[in-house]
């Protein structure tokens, strides 16, 4: 189990923070990146989760620069998209950089995100120092193709995912040519026990090759 803890930005905002530790020496830092509901009961659990596979994790509470603690029902989308709005680039960056930071002392780190935690990770990706980045179904990457990730990156998205059709997925494609993709015969949200379209057998492969991914990239020489 973790803990809660507040991190600072480097604008000197302040935001709390879901930590685990693993049992022994850290194979590296992971930070997991909320969707668009908060640092709820299961993205608690995906830091547990990747803390129990032997990596220091942690989970910003991106919201709190806007109302802290929020932590919003699966039903509310619209809420949840209302925040986003009201998040700049530069405040996601602040705020994730602080997360980072906090891992530095772990070894190398990694960001893996969900839904809008998707794109942030490709954010991260291209602006942060990480060694890694892993995006589940990140549905507004296509709006920030700007940015180019100077990590490897891996992806997963779901094929009846119509929030994310296959067109936008090829948009990605060539925007990182590099990076490693994987399609789930699931809809959007697969890896969210608490969601409708919830696929237990497609998480439990997504989540493998995540872990296989961190391993390779966040190994240390």
């Amino acid at each position: 189990m973790g803990i809660n803890i507040e991190l600072t930005a480097a604008d000197r905002m302040a935001l709390g923070a879901y930590e685990t530790l693993p049992g022994g020496e850290p194979l590296g830092g992971v930070v997991v990146i909320q969707e668009i509901f908060g640092v709820t009961a299961h993205i608690r659990d995906v830091v547990d989760a990747f803390a129990a596979a032997g990596y220091h994790a942690l989970a910003p509470a991106l919201f709190d620069r806007l109302e802290p603690g929020v932590m919003l029902p699966y039903t509310d989308v619209e809420g949840g998209r209302e925040l986003v709005s009201r998040l700049t680039r530069e405040d996601i960056v602040a705020d994730v950089g602080a997360a980072v930071m906090h891992l530095a002392g772990s070894g190398r780190v990694g960001v893996v995100g969900y839904c809008w935690g998707g794109t942030v990770a490709w954010i991260a990706a291209a602006t942060l120092p990480v060694s890694a980045a892993v995006s589940y179904y990140g549905t507004r990457i296509n709006q920030n193709l700007d940015l180019k990730p100077r990590c490897p990156m891996q992806f997963h998205y779901g094929r009846l995912d119509a929030s994310v059709p296959p067109e936008r997925i090829d948009e990605v494609r060539a925007a990182c040519p590099g990076g490693e993709f994987h399609l789930y015969p699931a809809g959007h949200g697969f890896n969210c026990t608490d969601r409708a379209d919830y696929h237990a057998d497609s998480a439990r492969l997504a989540f493998e090759r995540t872990l296989s991914f961190l391993g390779r990239h966040l190994g240390q020489d």
